[in-house]
């Protein structure tokens, strides 16, 4: 506790962080008001900022203090109030002489009390936690896709990316595996490739429907179908999907994106909706579609090209601070 020239009282308060060290954050933003976490020594250095991954909203670090860690603060304050208090009246009670005709003596006596203790509290578990590949700051939140409270990048292609490197990492595994866990891991892997593009698309088209106030209902464009997805991204940012890579690689995801809706939905069986789409002559109805490792593993580079051209595709200002790592294809 210390003294300021103004004469005010500063107190510090030691502020709690959960088992791994994070602290807890909330959006001062009363449409948004959602929970997070950073980790103090991770990120840019001596920031007066912060700003929420889940709206944007950038205010004062303090604007960002939790309930929890509000109350704390005020026990705290109650407590040096209440030594300050007694201290002044004691001393206002001490200088007390007896005074007029009767020689009359005022004493005022202050019980001694236990001080109240501090609120304790523990932060939230959380679902995802983020290490950003442009400032390092350490960052939980809940769902997946958020932007950095500290640069305010957001993480969208870095979770894609991340995504592509653990279904590769399981093909490593597939490899080595006997064939009836193989096909299994095969078809997860190619599902987990759509899911994980699709859900990349959606976040993007989002960010571009908030800043830009248009109909919300463009951030549930779909990317699992990419001749739709091909016509909505256009109507979006103005550019076609399939410009962004090869023709013959947008055959590539075309053919393997309409197996992994036969897996889905058809348990790989073969019908002649699959033909028409795809083209794929060969392909007999009624037999299982074929699906190997090779495939996905050439689809995977396929998709972070495409990712990356899509961020390119799209102002800066529309979506917010996204860096893009990739390449023109």
């Amino acid at each position: 506790m210390t003294h300021s020239d103004e004469g005010k009282i500063e107190i510090s308060v030691p502020l709690l962080v959960d088992q791994n060290g994070f602290f807890g954050r909330e959006c001062p933003q009363e449409k948004c008001k959602k929970y997070f976490k950073v980790l103090p020594g991770t990120g840019l250095k001596e920031t007066d900022h912060c700003i929420c991954p889940y709206c944007g909203y950038k205010g004062s670090n303090p604007e960002f203090f939790t309930p929890d860690q509000i109350k704390r603060v005020h026990t705290a304050a109650m407590n040096v109030a209440y030594d300050k208090v007694k201290q002044m009246l004691g001393r206002w009670n001490d200088g007390l002489k007896p005074r007029g005709r009767y020689g009359m003596d005022i004493a005022m006596r202050i019980k001694d009390g236990a001080p109240q203790q501090l609120h304790i509290y523990s932060e939230k578990d959380l679902e995802t936690t983020v290490e950003c590949n442009n400032c390092t700051l350490k960052y939980s939140v809940y769902g997946v896709f958020a932007f950095c409270p500290d640069c305010g990048q957001h993480n969208s292609q870095q979770i894609f990316y991340k995504d592509l490197e653990v279904i590769g990492r399981s093909l490593d595994i597939a490899e080595s595996s006997e064939k009836e866990i193989r096909e299994l891991m095969i078809e997860a892997a190619v599902d987990k490739c759509v899911s994980s593009f699709d859900g990349f698309g959606r976040e993007l088209c989002r960010l571009v429907s908030d800043k830009t106030r248009q109909d919300s209902g463009k951030s549930t464009f779909s990317f699992q179908n990419l001749t739709g997805a091909n016509t909505n991204f256009q109507k979006l940012s103005g550019a076609e999907l399939k410009t962004g890579i090869h023709d013959d690689e947008w055959q590539i995801l075309v053919l393997n994106f309409q197996k992994r809706h036969l897996f889905a939905h058809k348990k790989g069986v073969i019908d002649q909706e699959y033909i028409d789409k795809t083209g794929d002559y060969s392909a007999v109805v009624g037999r299982k579609v074929s699906l190997s490792i090779e495939e996905i593993r050439r689809i995977i580079p396929i998709l972070r090209n495409l990712a990356d051209y899509m961020l390119r595709s799209i102002p800066k200002q529309m979506c917010g601070e996204i860096q893009v790592e990739g390449k023109e294809s």
